[in-house]
């Protein structure tokens, strides 16, 4: 199955534009993606999602699907960030991830276009953003127990 295969609605919000339930949901998501699945216990809460831009990947039944976040300068880096991105495991392996990543990338160029975006991927999808032209800087690091290199494009 290919993400062609499948409907996805795609809204790009900021905080204050989320409704509570849509926050909910992100939040609900994040902690299956994160902590369940990757159990990784961290505050998934951390202040930042208020400062960044919401991308929601949502299916017919209105369900996210796919979500990152997009921070700006000087939130977490100096650069623009793209952080928290997820697909749930039932879309996995059907090019939503590759659809996700292009989009935020998309959004940077605008606002951000003289940046350079900075990102912390966890190691072992190194190769998938290195696709995307981003390259590794500096040492893999442990973030929640789950092996992480910084990577700039």
């Amino acid at each position: 199955m290919s993400n062609r295969d499948v409907a996805i609605d795609w809204y790009w919000r900021t905080f204050g534009e989320l409704s509570n339930a849509q926050i909910y949901d992100i939040l609900a998501v994040r902690q299956q993606v994160f902590v369940l699945e990757q159990k990784c216990l961290y505050l998934d809460v951390d202040g930042r999602d208020r400062e960044a831009l919401h991308l929601l990947g949502n299916n017919c039944a209105n369900q996210i699907v796919a979500y990152a976040r997009l921070l700006p300068p000087n939130t977490r880096y100096a650069e623009p960030s793209i952080g928290r991105v997820l697909v749930v495991e039932s879309a996995r392996g059907t090019g939503l991830g590759r659809e996700l990543v292009q989009r935020c990338l998309e959004k940077c160029e605008l606002p951000y276009g003289d940046y350079s975006v900075k990102i912390s991927a966890q190691v072992y999808l190194r190769e998938f953003y290195q696709s995307f032209g981003f390259e590794g800087v500096g040492e893999p690091y442990d973030d929640g127990g789950i092996p992480h290199v910084e990577m700039v494009r």
